[in-house]
């Protein structure tokens, strides 16, 4: 019974968790593993789950693992997303040029978010991606949410210097 109620509620996220996790680690493999753990460490602590919104639990495993795993390591290891490493859904409705142009943005955007230090990342994956309110995330990140707020707010505006400057390279 308890089983069936853990995977009725934890595991309809995992593919968020992963998604959560490989933007923590920057490396499909290293997210895999920390996924896993994540998932051991659910069930076992599955009773401490207070309300019925799984979802930003799971994220704070899954952020404490990976933050568990890298203060085990020495040197943390700083790879970047294979290209193509993520399955982007694509608009059937465009046309092959504009979906061309579309894959590049996406390219642009994840690129520009990989440079963000990793707590303005976290939070901007978790707000933008992920559609986690400013409440679960302050749980998930374990700051107030003010702080939230303001990692959001110059996470927001690095991003855009970031995109801006790639632009400018870009028309050179």
């Amino acid at each position: 019974m308890a089983q069936r109620l853990f995977e009725n509620t934890v595991l309809p996220h995992l593919d968020a968790a992963f998604n959560y996790a490989r933007w923590l680690t920057r490396n499909d493999a290293d997210a895999e593993d920390v996924v896993q753990d994540a998932c051991v460490r659910a069930m076992r602590f599955f009773s401490s789950l207070r309300d019925d919104d799984a979802r930003p639990w799971l994220f704070t495993i899954v952020r404490n693992t990976w933050y568990s795993r890298a203060s085990r390591r020495s040197t943390a290891r700083e790879a970047a997303l294979p290209d193509g490493a993520v399955d982007e859904p694509q608009d059937e409705a465009l046309d092959p040029e504009e979906r061309l142009m579309q894959q590049h943005t996406v390219a642009r955007v994840r690129a520009a978010l990989e440079q963000l230090p990793v707590d303005f990342r976290e939070v901007m994956v978790l707000r933008e991606i992920e559609g986690l309110s400013y409440k679960e995330i302050a749980a998930v990140v374990r700051v107030p949410i003010g702080t939230v707020m303001s990692r959001l707010a110059r996470a927001r505006e690095r991003l855009a210097a970031v995109l801006k400057l790639t632009t400018v390279e870009t028309l050179r």
